[in-house]
């Protein structure tokens, strides 16, 4: 697309007469913002609140929240950059985009960390006033990037925000550190008559998050209403961009992230199933929103129990469920670490818990705020014993919530602890989110033992050799479970050689049979084979599928094929991947999944990987399918 805006454009042009005559108004079937400053500039809530703006105008979305990985880095320095990609389209979209169109830089370290994302003619849009000697030397610059000449490849236009922003707010009482704060509303406005965003909504929602502080709201819709005035008057832009609405279809859409989908997709599923919900977790980066969004539905039969650390968050859930509620955990990598134990005690005594692992950059602390998809095998095999259980692996946020409601019913359905698979990516973005119809939803069908006559604790079912769901305080349904050794049928302790192999074979069985709930793969291409397959998981569907149209589009002949459950694997995947000339893994670790696919099909894929805590961009995906069918 040709780039938005053109700075130099009409420079000579009366104050009077921009002001008189309305801008014209250019279409883009697309652009993408990336806004950047300090952690404590507001980049996050101006970002988000762009975004439900261009939900609203209809666009399709998709958006790339980047923390800052050190909770309180010094003001001004590289560490403590904060930043909020988003892309908005007239197109479907699948990823936040690979390179701004547009860079907001609230001061020298914001620019110094994004500049080499952007391709020549973006446009940077800079707060002046914040590139001050001192601010410049923090961001390790030797001389001021505005003035030397190193941005010239780019359209810079310098705007007076933290000036214009004093200005809005004067004789409202506000302190200089108050006053400074609202510098983002002002960014806000701004771009949302450059895009012509209404603001009507982003009103309604300052109104909502500072209601208890009058002075505060009356500020940021000042400062809101100014930016976007500044837009209409000044010179520097020399006309409005609009990206139209996006065919989709119609129904009642919001805006949702990952972790909020989780929520939701939890609390529909045990409203389904007709039971309570428990939640037993430790707050840890990027999952703890899972647990903040849960503690907010006190509307329905929802519990949250903040643990003190990782192993009372499991350990809690395993209890939720030996009493008969609809119970999860929440955490990330380093959290998966200390519940292995207990996620073996549930596999062993066969209670019915999910497992949500938020996966995160690591080894260890890692990069807590970025994300990975390293977690795979940990979940396969990280824990002791024969302990197999069911991985599902969401793929965009919005699908977040189907996979968490799809965990509940299969560890219902199977008695088994479900691990259900995110990440940083996933949890933190947000799309377009189509209400489902709840009456459409498949059924979790919950039904607890109840008669004693005959009554044996790991009986089981001949379909799915799931045990019967006995709680306890049930006359006659007394039983014993534990981790020690169980005799089949009983659950007595048993140190039997001969029953301890039937009951881990047993329960190896059930996990394997959940094949029959795996519809058949999906092939987005050539279904019948082709030059080349890219098959991913998780997060990287996006970047997969973009490239994989663009490569299609030239008549190459590649296809995607993208897994939600990782264990058991689809009946017919190794099937549909032998169709293929060349199998490439693409996924966000040393290639883990690669490892599993040559393992179970004694396939010769190949794997590309990548390990920076920054997901797949389309262009590195498609160049390197390029590549590989280019030889």
């Amino acid at each position: 697309m040709a780039v938005p805006p053109e700075a130099a454009e009409q420079a000579a042009e009366s104050h009077e007469s921009a002001a008189s005559a309305p801008k014209p108004h250019l279409k883009r079937d697309h652009v993408v913002i990336r806004f950047a400053g300090d952690s404590g500039d507001g980049m996050q809530l101006t970002g988000m609140q762009f975004t439900s703006e261009s939900a609203l105008a209809g666009n399709d979305i998709a958006t790339l929240p980047d923390y800052p990985a050190e909770i309180r880095a010094p003001q001004g320095t590289l560490a403590g950059v904060s930043g909020f990609q988003l892309n908005f389209s007239s197109n479907e979209v699948f990823t936040p985009g690979d390179e701004p169109n547009v860079l907001v830089a609230m001061n020298p370290a914001a620019l110094r960390t994004n500049v080499e994302d952007l391709q020549p003619n973006a446009v940077i849009i800079v707060d002046r006033e914040a590139f001050n000697e001192s601010n410049i030397k923090r961001a390790g610059y030797a001389s001021n990037p505005l003035t030397d000449h190193s941005l010239d490849k780019f359209q810079v236009i310098e705007v007076d925000v933290s000036k214009l922003t004093s200005l809005a707010v004067h004789g409202l009482g506000l302190n200089n550190r108050a006053a400074f704060r609202c510098r983002n509303m002002f960014v806000l406005g701004m771009l949302s008559w450059l895009f012509q965003r209404p603001i009507d909504s982003t009103i309604v929602s300052l109104k909502n998050r500072f209601k208890k502080a009058p002075e505060l709201i009356e500020a940021n819709i000042r400062v809101l209403t100014a930016g976007y005035n500044y837009g209409e008057t000044t010179e520097m832009f020399a006309s409005s961009y609009e990206v139209p609405a996006a065919r989709i279809a119609p129904g009642l859409y919001r805006n949702i992230t990952g972790n909020s989908a989780t929520a939701l997709g939890f609390v529909a599923a045990a409203v389904k199933a007709g039971r309570p919900l428990f939640l037993g977790s430790y707050p840890i980066t990027p999952a703890s929103d899972i647990l903040h969004d849960l503690s907010g539905y006190k509307n329905f039969p929802v519990y949250t129990f903040q643990a003190e650390d990782e192993i009372a968050g499991v350990c809690s859930a395993i209890g939720a469920a030996f009493g008969g509620a609809i119970a999860i955990t929440t955490t990330s990598g380093p959290g998966m670490d200390l519940k292995a134990e207990a996620v073996g005690l549930a596999m062993k005594v066969e209670l019915p818990i999910v497992i949500t692992d938020v996966q995160r950059a690591g080894p260890s602390t890692g990069m807590p705020t970025k994300p990975e998809q390293a977690d795979l095998l940990q979940s396969m095999y990280g824990r002791h014993g024969e302990a197999p259980v069911p991985i599902i692996a969401a793929s965009t946020p919005a699908d977040c919530f189907d996979c968490a409601y799809e965990a509940v019913r299969i560890a219902v359905k199977y008695m088994t602890p479900v691990i259900l698979l995110t990440d940083g990516q996933l949890a933190n973005g947000a799309e377009p989110w189509l209400l489902p119809d709840p009456e459409q939803l498949a059924p979790i069908k919950v039904e607890f033992a109840t008669n004693p006559e005959g009554f044996l604790p790991y009986a089981r079912d001949a379909e799915t050799l799931s045990r019967p769901w006995a709680v306890p305080g049930t006359k006659g349904l007394e039983h014993r479970i534990g981790g020690l050794s169980g005799e089949n049928l009983t659950g007595n302790v048993s140190h039997s050689p001969a029953n301890n192999e039937l009951m881990v074979r047993t329960r190896a069985r059930k996990i394997a049979g959940i094949v029959r709930e795996i519809p058949p793969t999906e092939v987005f291409g050539d279904a019948g084979g082709g030059d080349l397959v890219v098959l991913g998981w998780g997060s990287s569907f996006g970047p997969i599928r973009e490239a994989v149209k663009h490569v299609r589009a030239k008549g190459k002949k590649v296809s995607h094929v993208h897994l939600r459950y990782l264990n058991p694997l689809p009946r017919d995947l190794g099937e549909t991947l032998k169709r293929f000339k060349q199998v490439m893994v693409a996924e966000m670790n040393m290639g883990q999944l690669l490892k599993l696919i040559r393992a179970e099909y004694l396939i010769d894929a190949f794997g590309f990987n990548k390990i920076q805590g920054r997901p797949f961009k389309v262009s590195e995906m498609e160049n390197r399918i390029n590549r590989v069918l280019e030889g």
